[in-house]
């Protein structure tokens, strides 16, 4: 019972820390994610940046000429090559995801399973013994009907599932990776403030680069490892979830 209380009294204080969390939000909406950091490669100008002006220390400004550009030709590193694939293909280049969810199943399950018996046996003569055996046993047996037994089980059991789920949307992502056989590591991250309610959805996968189609977008259906996650937060969904209270309650209330 005390470990029981104190269980109770920890996941109270805990508890106790989001609602403090909670308190401070009050009347203030949401606050956006900061944008992740993400590589991407180094791009080549393509002409000689303009010269800034720098004092010499006795008030006056001298041009200091930058130093020029590799190269300006259209096949530089970086440039957006005439004839190239603009397909996203390197680090930091961005594609478009589409997201068209709609999923149903339905499964169900029955069980049913039925086993008896029955034995019997007895003993009509054994040497003469069966006589002296009615008086050692009680009740006055019968000896050729001294075992006689019967089981019966029965079980059933069933079950069923049933779901349904459509999303349907577009969305950008960044190539964060590129794996030593080609295929590309994306994450995306989407957030639309609407009054005091947020929705977000993140993705994350690895997509082969000729799965992206020429408009250099691709299907959810395509990405392995997806891990798409659509949701909210703010009011409405602090609503639509029981008070921390009732959470513990039911968390450590064993009937």
């Amino acid at each position: 019972m005390k470990r029981i209380i104190a269980i109770a009294v920890i996941g109270g204080m805990v508890s106790g820390c989001g609602a403090v969390g909670r308190l401070n939000r009050v009347g203030k909406a949401p606050e956006l994610t900061a944008i992740q950091p993400v590589a991407a490669p180094q791009i080549e100008p393509s002409l000689a940046a303009p010269a800034d002006r720098v004092g010499n220390g006795a008030g006056q400004q001298v041009r200091v000429a930058q130093a020029p550009a590799a190269g300006a030709s259209l096949f530089r590193t970086g440039a957006g090559a005439l004839f190239r694939d603009q397909r996203a293909s390197s680090t930091g280049d961005i594609l478009t995801i589409r997201i068209r969810i709609a999923d149903k199943a339905n499964l169900g399950n029955n069980t049913s399973r039925t086993r008896g018996g029955s034995e019997s046996g007895g003993i009509a003569g054994l040497l003469g013994l069966q006589t002296p055996l009615q008086n050692i046993l009680p009740g006055n047996p019968d000896p050729s009907t001294l075992v006689d037994t019967s089981s019966t089980s029965q079980f059933s059991g069933g079950g069923s599932t049933a779901r349904s789920e459509t999303i349907d949307m577009t969305m950008a992502a960044i190539v964060t990776q590129v794996l030593p056989n080609g295929n590309l590591v994306i994450r995306g991250r989407q957030e639309v403030r609407v009054n005091f309610e947020m929705r977000e959805l993140i993705l994350t996968g690895i997509v082969r680069p000729q799965d992206i189609e020429r408009d250099n977008s691709i299907q959810h259906s395509k990405i392995a490892e997806a891990r798409i996650i659509y949701g909210g937060r703010g009011q409405l969904t602090d609503a639509q979830q029981a008070r921390w209270g009732q959470q513990i309650y039911d968390a450590l209330f064993p009937f």
